[in-house]
């Protein structure tokens, strides 16, 4: 697989490294620099050995999917393996110890677990069980979770055709009047056709689903986003507060020819259709990887991280622009997140970057962004080691690069990955799955060491349900917490990332305050009331509660 390469000045990259240092160097001095938590890989010790590898059709995916699978609330992993059987780890890490697995049976077959790409957990019969969307090369799977890990193939049931396409990305949101889940899979290239790989991009696959006799909900028809651009990452968003997520598209131009990014209007009860120039839509061409999603300055328009093979870009909607207009402005390079190279090393070639994530990891209240990095397999005009990317978010609005200084700057090629709490101690640990290597687990030891973690920070998960209706989970919700007078927001999302997904406690960095303000955004508009609640605990919140509960890990 060789991709388009070009050449930037190596001249230029020094100076620039040389200049980016000396900015982190005084800002460190200037004691303005976020605290830096500091990870230690536990992998093997864990009980995790585990591999996604195989031909270059295995060169994108390398998902994983964290969810609770057996009604524990511990965040459990299902990691894609390529041409290796996928492979499900029960979580059963001590409360604030090191971290802990064990494998378990699926009870999937070699087939049905082989050749997977990717994962997305997902309730979509509405059981309040966590089922998964499994990604494949060949037939996509539907996994209905039947509790205590176990899942039964679901494709004949709910009148699925998984198609037989090389599918690496997916995304799920509930429309107004469905009580069952939209789904979007995202598609890469069409090995049928004459002439493939070159242009040969497949459609991407819109299932909406119908109800039938008793209630019994499938999914008997795919509608086609068409024309598809060799999609890497989709995510449902509602990028201009009207209350309609739309679809948003992140493509690799090394395959596509005359494509871009893209931006589909999913309008419910009709037909989607794409953003186009007359829309406003901005032609934008990348090698596009992974999205991430995140309201930077809570404004209610989101802002987008797209990975890419050399720089990343961040998207902030132009405040000049009417809301019905997708005009984008990158604010990447204000914000010190390119990340268009390595950090470490004299390697000055430009980086590959693939899933993309927002979260607190220092528990300081601020946003930070965590990118794996990877060569695609042996490209020369990309850096070989590519260590992946902590960027800390910093009070001046900024980020900063400490992945060497936290120690997950390793030299294998990552590709998709996860920031959770795998043990309950509040602080956001992290899983990377690499192409041709054993997966990362690091543990985040805040400001402790190995025997003990100390947070940083104090911090707050927030599980939210709807017992009784349609989205349990609550998909598409906002969750707004507000320390003094400072508020952060998260969505409630499925998809993006770079095939991973996760589902279970939304973590929040507190900083210094010892109570929160909580409040949620329902998927229909409607705003709960507040809940006042202590930091340092894991709260439940339930739609028309009037207290929210907490869960106390053993």
């Amino acid at each position: 697989m060789n991709k388009l390469s070009f050449t930037i000045s190596g001249a230029f990259l020094a100076v620039g490294m040389a200049a980016n240092s000396a900015q982190a160097d005084e800002t460190a001095r200037s004691g303005s620099l976020a605290p830096v938590p500091a990870f230690v890989e536990e992998a093997l010790s864990a009980g995790i050995d585990h591999t996604y590898d195989g031909a270059w059709e295995f060169f994108v995916g390398g998902g994983t999917a964290i969810f609770d699978c057996n009604g524990d609330r511990r965040p459990d992993l299902f990691v894609a393996g390529g041409i290796n059987q996928a492979q499900l780890f029960q979580n059963v890490s001590p409360t604030g110890g090191a971290l802990k697995f064990t494998a378990v049976d699926t009870g999937l077959g070699a087939k049905q677990s082989g050749k997977v790409l990717g994962a997305y957990p997902l309730d979509f019969n509405n059981d309040d069980i966590l089922d998964l969307v499994v990604l494949r090369l060949g037939e996509n799977l539907l996994l209905e979770g039947q509790g205590a890990c176990k899942f039964e193939v679901s494709n004949r049931s709910l009148g699925f055709d998984g198609g037989r396409e090389w599918t690496t990305a997916f995304s799920a949101i509930f429309e107004p009047d469905l009580d069952y889940p939209t789904l979007a899979f995202g598609n890469y290239v069409d090995r049928s056709k004459p002439g493939a790989p070159w242009g040969t991009c497949h459609d991407n696959f819109l299932f909406r689903p119908k109800a039938g006799e008793n209630n019994h909900v499938t999914y008997p028809d795919a509608t086609r986003l068409s024309p598809g651009y060799c999609t890497l990452s989709i995510l449902f968003t509602d990028w201009n507060r009207s209350g309609e997520p739309a679809l948003r598209v992140s493509n690799d131009r090394h395959y596509y020819r005359g494509g871009e990014e893209q931006l589909w209007a999913v309008p419910p009860g009709r037909p989607p259709r794409p953003y186009r120039k007359a829309d406003g839509w901005q032609h934008l061409k990348i090698w596009g990887m992974g999205i991430a999603s995140i309201d930077l300055d809570v404004d209610g328009f989101p802002e987008y991280a797209l990975t890419s093979m050399g720089d990343t870009k961040l998207q902030k909607l132009d405040g000049e622009s009417d809301e019905t207009v997708p005009v984008y402005q990158d604010i990447a390079f204000d914000l010190g997140v390119t990340a268009h190279r390595p950090y470490s090393g004299e390697d000055l070639k430009p980086s590959t970057g693939w899933h993309s994530e927002f979260q607190d990891v220092n528990n300081d209240g601020l946003w930070d962004l965590f990118i794996a990095k990877g060569n695609v397999e042996a490209m020369p005009d990309f850096a070989d080691i590519d260590p992946d990317n902590l960027l800390l978010g910093q009070w001046n609005g900024k980020f900063a690069e400490v992945g060497d200084k936290a120690g997950i700057g390793t030299d294998r090629r990552g590709r998709g990955a996860g920031l959770a709490d795998f043990n309950a101690d509040g602080l956001l640990d992290l899983v990377v799955v690499n192409r041709a290597a054993p997966v990362s687990l690091f543990r985040n030891l805040g400001s402790g060491t190995s025997e003990q973690s100390k947070p940083l920070g104090n911090w707050l998960a927030v599980d939210i349900r709807q017992p009784g209706k349609a989205n349990s989970r609550a998909v598409g919700a906002k969750i707004s917490v507000k320390t003094g007078n400072r508020t952060v927001v998260k969505d409630i999302q499925v998809g993006a990332g770079h095939a991973s997904g996760q589902m279970g406690f939304v973590h929040f960095g507190l900083g210094v305050a010892e109570r929160a303000n909580v409040r949620i955004k329902w998927p229909d508009g409607d705003w709960s009331h507040g809940y006042r609640v202590f930091a340092n605990g894991h709260v439940i919140i339930e739609r028309g509660v009037e207290k929210a509960r907490l869960w106390y890990p053993e």
